[in-house]
Protein backbone atom coordinates (compact mmCIF):
# COMPACT_ATOMS: atom_id res chain seq x y z
CA UNK A 1 0.00 0.00 0.00
CA UNK A 2 1.48 3.29 -0.93
CA UNK A 3 1.86 6.86 0.93
CA UNK A 4 -1.20 8.16 -0.50
CA UNK A 5 -3.40 5.17 0.41
CA UNK A 6 -2.15 5.16 3.96
CA UNK A 7 -2.94 8.60 4.34
CA UNK A 8 -6.39 8.39 2.98
CA UNK A 9 -7.77 5.99 5.44
CA UNK A 10 -6.07 8.01 8.14
CA UNK A 11 -8.53 10.59 6.86
CA UNK A 12 -11.07 8.36 6.14
CA UNK A 13 -10.75 6.81 9.73
CA UNK A 14 -11.08 10.63 11.23
CA UNK A 15 -14.02 11.86 9.30
CA UNK A 16 -15.72 8.43 10.66
CA UNK A 17 -15.09 8.25 14.18
CA UNK A 18 -13.51 11.63 14.91
CA UNK A 19 -15.78 13.85 13.22
CA UNK A 20 -18.91 11.43 13.27
CA UNK A 21 -19.48 11.85 9.39
CA UNK A 22 -22.24 9.67 8.00
CA UNK A 23 -21.67 6.91 6.06
CA UNK A 24 -22.87 8.44 2.50
CA UNK A 25 -20.72 11.75 2.92
CA UNK A 26 -17.49 9.50 4.04
CA UNK A 27 -18.31 7.64 0.92
CA UNK A 28 -18.90 10.67 -1.40
CA UNK A 29 -15.38 12.28 -0.10
CA UNK A 30 -13.52 9.47 -0.35
CA UNK A 31 -14.53 8.75 -4.34
CA UNK A 32 -13.99 12.72 -4.61
CA UNK A 33 -10.39 12.14 -3.28
CA UNK A 34 -9.70 9.05 -5.14
CA UNK A 35 -10.50 10.19 -8.26
CA UNK A 36 -8.04 13.58 -7.80
CA UNK A 37 -5.11 11.00 -6.93
CA UNK A 38 -5.97 8.51 -9.90
CA UNK A 39 -6.05 11.42 -12.17
CA UNK A 40 -2.45 12.57 -11.13
CA UNK A 41 -1.52 9.21 -11.24
CA UNK A 42 -2.50 8.63 -14.70
CA UNK A 43 -1.25 11.76 -16.44
CA UNK A 44 2.06 12.15 -14.39
CA UNK A 45 1.12 15.10 -12.72
CA UNK A 46 1.64 16.30 -9.09
CA UNK A 47 -0.62 17.62 -6.45
CA UNK A 48 0.46 21.42 -7.52
CA UNK A 49 -1.09 24.27 -8.72
CA UNK A 50 -1.07 23.03 -12.37
CA UNK A 51 -2.32 19.67 -11.58
CA UNK A 52 -5.30 20.52 -9.85
CA UNK A 53 -6.68 23.43 -12.66
CA UNK A 54 -5.58 20.01 -14.88
CA UNK A 55 -7.92 17.97 -12.38
CA UNK A 56 -10.64 20.92 -12.17
CA UNK A 57 -10.90 21.39 -16.25
CA UNK A 58 -10.69 17.56 -16.76
CA UNK A 59 -13.81 17.32 -14.22
CA UNK A 60 -15.93 20.29 -16.07
CA UNK A 61 -14.73 18.93 -19.53
CA UNK A 62 -16.76 15.97 -18.08
CA UNK A 63 -19.90 17.26 -17.57
CA UNK A 64 -19.56 18.32 -14.19
CA UNK A 65 -21.69 21.04 -13.29
CA UNK A 66 -20.26 23.90 -10.77
CA UNK A 67 -21.80 22.22 -7.90
CA UNK A 68 -19.68 19.33 -8.80
CA UNK A 69 -16.75 21.06 -9.06
CA UNK A 70 -16.92 23.13 -6.30
CA UNK A 71 -17.88 19.46 -4.05
CA UNK A 72 -14.55 17.75 -5.22
CA UNK A 73 -12.20 20.72 -4.27
CA UNK A 74 -13.61 20.99 -1.28
CA UNK A 75 -12.92 17.29 -0.31
CA UNK A 76 -10.17 16.84 -1.36
CA UNK A 77 -8.80 20.39 0.06
CA UNK A 78 -10.11 19.18 3.22
CA UNK A 79 -7.67 15.82 2.54
CA UNK A 80 -5.10 17.82 2.32
CA UNK A 81 -5.56 20.14 5.51
CA UNK A 82 -5.62 16.97 7.74
CA UNK A 83 -2.20 16.02 6.24
CA UNK A 84 -0.98 19.88 7.13
CA UNK A 85 -2.74 19.53 10.88
CA UNK A 86 -0.92 15.95 11.46
CA UNK A 87 2.37 17.02 10.17
CA UNK A 88 2.34 14.93 6.93
CA UNK A 89 3.36 17.87 4.60
CA UNK A 90 4.36 21.57 5.00
CA UNK A 91 1.27 23.40 3.43
CA UNK A 92 -2.09 22.54 1.57
CA UNK A 93 -1.97 22.47 -2.20
CA UNK A 94 -5.11 24.07 -2.98
CA UNK A 95 -4.42 27.31 -0.43
CA UNK A 96 -5.42 29.83 -3.37
CA UNK A 97 -7.75 27.49 -5.39
CA UNK A 98 -11.05 29.13 -5.63
CA UNK A 99 -13.97 27.12 -6.19
CA UNK A 100 -16.55 28.72 -8.54
CA UNK A 101 -19.58 30.88 -7.82
CA UNK A 102 -22.44 29.24 -7.63
CA UNK A 103 -26.25 30.62 -7.60
CA UNK A 104 -27.72 29.95 -4.64
CA UNK A 105 -29.98 27.57 -4.36
CA UNK A 106 -33.21 27.70 -1.78
CA UNK A 107 -34.48 24.45 -0.03
CA UNK A 108 -38.12 23.14 -0.88
CA UNK A 109 -40.21 23.77 2.05
CA UNK A 110 -43.76 22.28 2.84
CA UNK A 111 -46.43 24.92 4.29
CA UNK A 112 -47.50 24.84 7.68
CA UNK A 113 -50.96 23.58 6.57
CA UNK A 114 -49.01 20.98 4.23
CA UNK A 115 -46.97 19.36 7.15
CA UNK A 116 -49.91 19.93 9.82
CA UNK A 117 -51.96 17.75 7.41
CA UNK A 118 -49.46 14.67 6.61
CA UNK A 119 -48.44 14.36 10.30
CA UNK A 120 -52.26 14.51 11.34
CA UNK A 121 -52.38 11.76 8.88
CA UNK A 122 -50.07 9.72 9.97
CA UNK A 123 -51.72 6.01 11.52
CA UNK A 124 -50.52 4.72 14.72
CA UNK A 125 -52.29 1.57 14.57
CA UNK A 126 -49.06 -1.03 15.29
CA UNK A 127 -45.69 -0.59 16.76
CA UNK A 128 -43.76 0.62 13.54
CA UNK A 129 -46.83 3.04 12.25
CA UNK A 130 -46.60 4.62 16.03
CA UNK A 131 -42.36 4.74 15.64
CA UNK A 132 -43.08 6.66 12.31
CA UNK A 133 -45.33 9.23 13.08
CA UNK A 134 -43.36 9.68 16.71
CA UNK A 135 -39.88 9.74 14.66
CA UNK A 136 -41.72 12.44 12.33
CA UNK A 137 -42.94 14.36 14.61
CA UNK A 138 -39.60 14.83 16.64
CA UNK A 139 -37.86 15.77 13.24
CA UNK A 140 -40.54 18.45 12.79
CA UNK A 141 -40.22 19.85 15.89
CA UNK A 142 -36.42 19.48 16.75
CA UNK A 143 -35.10 20.25 12.98
CA UNK A 144 -32.73 17.98 13.60
CA UNK A 145 -30.36 16.20 10.83
CA UNK A 146 -31.78 12.90 10.18
CA UNK A 147 -27.93 11.25 11.23
CA UNK A 148 -28.69 13.25 14.50
CA UNK A 149 -32.42 12.17 15.12
CA UNK A 150 -31.02 8.14 14.45
CA UNK A 151 -27.79 8.56 16.89
CA UNK A 152 -30.24 9.75 19.66
CA UNK A 153 -29.86 7.46 23.18
CA UNK A 154 -32.63 7.04 25.37
CA UNK A 155 -30.37 9.28 28.08
CA UNK A 156 -30.14 12.21 25.26
CA UNK A 157 -34.38 12.77 25.95
CA UNK A 158 -35.30 14.39 28.82
CA UNK A 159 -39.19 13.95 28.63
CA UNK A 160 -40.27 15.92 31.15
CA UNK A 161 -38.11 19.22 30.42
CA UNK A 162 -39.18 18.59 26.59
CA UNK A 163 -36.00 18.26 25.70
CA UNK A 164 -33.70 17.02 23.51
CA UNK A 165 -29.50 16.68 23.65
CA UNK A 166 -28.16 16.67 20.47
CA UNK A 167 -24.03 15.79 19.04
CA UNK A 168 -24.04 17.45 15.94
CA UNK A 169 -21.70 18.25 13.20
CA UNK A 170 -18.06 18.73 15.10
CA UNK A 171 -18.80 16.68 17.90
CA UNK A 172 -20.81 20.35 19.00
CA UNK A 173 -23.28 19.22 21.49
CA UNK A 174 -26.97 21.66 21.49
CA UNK A 175 -29.88 21.42 23.55
CA UNK A 176 -32.94 21.70 21.51
CA UNK A 177 -36.27 21.83 23.07
CA UNK A 178 -39.43 20.29 21.99
CA UNK A 179 -43.29 20.62 22.11
CA UNK A 180 -46.00 18.84 24.07
CA UNK A 181 -47.32 16.70 21.09
CA UNK A 182 -44.14 15.43 20.48
CA UNK A 183 -43.35 14.01 23.98
CA UNK A 184 -46.68 12.38 24.18
CA UNK A 185 -45.69 10.22 20.95
CA UNK A 186 -42.77 9.68 21.67
CA UNK A 187 -43.62 8.49 25.43
CA UNK A 188 -46.32 6.07 24.35
CA UNK A 189 -43.58 4.91 21.38
CA UNK A 190 -41.11 4.42 24.16
CA UNK A 191 -43.87 2.10 26.05
CA UNK A 192 -44.64 0.48 23.24
CA UNK A 193 -41.18 -0.28 22.76
CA UNK A 194 -40.24 -1.73 25.82
CA UNK A 195 -42.90 -4.05 25.19
CA UNK A 196 -41.53 -5.09 21.38
CA UNK A 197 -37.65 -5.11 21.62
CA UNK A 198 -37.08 -5.23 25.97
CA UNK A 199 -33.65 -5.96 24.85
CA UNK A 200 -32.89 -3.00 22.49
CA UNK A 201 -31.10 -1.24 24.74
CA UNK A 202 -30.65 2.45 25.10
CA UNK A 203 -31.75 3.15 21.24
CA UNK A 204 -34.53 5.52 20.64
CA UNK A 205 -35.52 4.83 17.26
CA UNK A 206 -35.37 1.44 16.25
CA UNK A 207 -35.61 -1.05 13.39
CA UNK A 208 -38.61 -3.59 12.12
CA UNK A 209 -35.85 -6.02 14.10
CA UNK A 210 -35.12 -3.64 16.99
CA UNK A 211 -31.77 -2.82 15.61
CA UNK A 212 -30.48 0.76 14.76
CA UNK A 213 -32.96 2.27 12.58
CA UNK A 214 -29.93 4.31 9.61
CA UNK A 215 -30.31 7.76 8.05
CA UNK A 216 -31.42 5.94 4.32
CA UNK A 217 -34.05 4.03 5.93
CA UNK A 218 -35.91 7.45 7.51
CA UNK A 219 -35.71 8.36 4.02
CA UNK A 220 -37.10 5.26 2.83
CA UNK A 221 -39.69 4.74 5.41
CA UNK A 222 -40.81 8.86 4.65
CA UNK A 223 -41.25 8.63 1.06
CA UNK A 224 -43.61 4.99 1.32
CA UNK A 225 -45.62 7.12 4.46
CA UNK A 226 -45.75 10.42 1.76
CA UNK A 227 -46.56 8.26 -1.31
CA UNK A 228 -49.39 5.99 1.09
CA UNK A 229 -51.05 9.53 2.23
CA UNK A 230 -51.49 11.02 -1.71
CA UNK A 231 -49.71 13.76 -1.28
CA UNK A 232 -48.28 15.42 -4.71
CA UNK A 233 -44.38 17.10 -3.24
CA UNK A 234 -41.73 15.21 -5.30
CA UNK A 235 -38.44 13.94 -3.83
CA UNK A 236 -39.82 14.51 -0.22
CA UNK A 237 -36.95 13.50 2.25
CA UNK A 238 -35.97 14.34 5.99
CA UNK A 239 -34.32 17.13 5.16
CA UNK A 240 -37.48 18.93 4.04
CA UNK A 241 -38.82 18.89 7.38
CA UNK A 242 -35.72 20.00 9.01
CA UNK A 243 -36.07 23.27 6.28
CA UNK A 244 -39.72 23.57 6.79
CA UNK A 245 -38.94 23.61 10.30
CA UNK A 246 -36.24 26.75 10.40
CA UNK A 247 -38.81 28.49 8.11
CA UNK A 248 -42.12 28.39 9.51
CA UNK A 249 -39.98 29.63 12.78
CA UNK A 250 -38.51 32.58 10.82
CA UNK A 251 -41.74 33.54 9.10
CA UNK A 252 -43.44 33.57 12.70
CA UNK A 253 -40.91 36.28 14.15
CA UNK A 254 -38.15 33.69 15.50
CA UNK A 255 -34.97 35.74 15.53
CA UNK A 256 -32.27 34.33 12.93
CA UNK A 257 -29.38 33.48 15.77
CA UNK A 258 -31.62 31.51 17.87
CA UNK A 259 -32.41 29.00 14.90
CA UNK A 260 -28.71 28.97 14.40
CA UNK A 261 -28.64 27.64 17.57
CA UNK A 262 -31.56 25.19 17.16
CA UNK A 263 -30.24 24.06 13.99
CA UNK A 264 -26.49 23.31 15.04
CA UNK A 265 -25.23 26.00 12.02
CA UNK A 266 -21.51 26.67 12.83
CA UNK A 267 -21.79 30.05 10.63
CA UNK A 268 -24.75 32.46 10.88
CA UNK A 269 -24.19 32.54 6.64
CA UNK A 270 -25.85 28.99 6.39
CA UNK A 271 -28.95 29.85 8.24
CA UNK A 272 -29.22 33.20 6.45
CA UNK A 273 -30.38 31.21 3.44
CA UNK A 274 -34.07 30.40 5.18
CA UNK A 275 -34.24 34.98 5.28
CA UNK A 276 -33.48 34.15 1.40
CA UNK A 277 -36.33 31.63 1.53
CA UNK A 278 -38.52 33.85 3.29
CA UNK A 279 -38.10 36.90 0.47
CA UNK A 280 -38.37 34.44 -1.87
CA UNK A 281 -42.42 33.33 -0.52
CA UNK A 282 -42.98 37.19 -0.05
CA UNK A 283 -42.27 38.00 -3.62
CA UNK A 284 -44.09 35.74 -5.26
CA UNK A 285 -46.92 37.22 -2.96
CA UNK A 286 -46.08 40.33 -4.03
CA UNK A 287 -46.46 39.59 -7.67
CA UNK A 288 -49.65 37.17 -7.49
CA UNK A 289 -51.69 40.23 -5.02
CA UNK A 290 -50.53 43.76 -5.78
CA UNK A 291 -52.77 45.36 -8.70
CA UNK A 292 -50.26 47.08 -10.31
CA UNK A 293 -48.91 43.21 -11.34
CA UNK A 294 -52.32 42.60 -13.59
CA UNK A 295 -52.66 46.41 -14.81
Amino acid sequence: MGQESRDLKRYIAWLRDIRKYSGHTVKAYAGDIQQFLAFLAANGLEADKAGIRDFIARVSLGGGGKATVARKIYAVRSFYGFLVKSGALPHNPFDGIRTPKQEQRLPRVLSEDEMQAFLDALPEDTFLRLRNKALFELLYATGLRVSELTGLRSGDIRLNERLVRVMGKGRKERIVPFHDLAAELLARYRRRLQAEFPACGDLVFVNSRGGPLTARSVERILRQAYSQLARSQPRVHPHLLRHSFATHLLRRGANLRAIQELLGHASLATTEKYTSLDLADLMNTYRKFHPWEHA
